[in-house]
């Protein structure tokens, strides 16, 4: 069970992704979060290097939609922004938004991967869909207590994950 808590892979942001790479190892979409992923909370803009990094999975022929637990007053306008397709009130970390977001893109979840920063939504979610789960730190951190505690309860986790993959 502790394995549910384990990203694929983790990276510092997600322009450290290389889509062309993801696409030569058969991923066909990407499934995006929005908050401390694309973009810091609330934030209406995406983060320096998100168009471009867009841009370059598009041209490696990967589909891209965003699943998110936020509200769609939230999502709808930044994914159109993104030109993206969306997915809000995800209820991540069930399987369903996932699942239903490859569904969108027209693949199947052992050709999809996710892109998030949280373990118990992203993470969890993503592992159990099935499908491939790259993990980034947040952006930066969250307000609220909510956030704090999960980031807490996360650490060790990730303590454990470095540890077993430097083995």
């Amino acid at each position: 069970m502790r394995q549910s808590f384990y990203p694929d892979r983790r990276y510092h942001r997600i322009t450290d992704i290389d889509p062309a790479a993801l696409s030569q190892e058969g991923i066909q979409g990407i499934i995006l979060d929005v908050d401390n992923t694309l973009t810091t909370h609330n934030n209406p803009r995406p983060a320096d290097g998100v168009i471009s990094w867009l841009d370059q999975a598009r041209a490696c022929g990967l589909r891209l939609i965003i699943l998110s637990n936020n509200r769609p007053q939230r999502v709808e306008p930044f994914a159109r922004m993104l030109g993206l397709e969306f997915e809000a009130n995800g209820k991540k970390p069930m399987a369903g938004g996932f699942l239903r977001a490859c569904a969108h893109m027209g693949t199947v979840p052992e050709a999809t991967a996710a892109i998030g920063d949280q373990i118990f939504t992203d993470v969890m979610g993503a592992r159990r869909a099935g499908v491939l789960c790259l993990m980034v730190d947040p952006i930066e951190p969250e307000p609220g207590w909510f956030f704090r505690l999960k980031r807490r309860l996360e650490r060790p986790l990730l303590r454990a994950w470095e540890r077993r993959c430097s083995r």
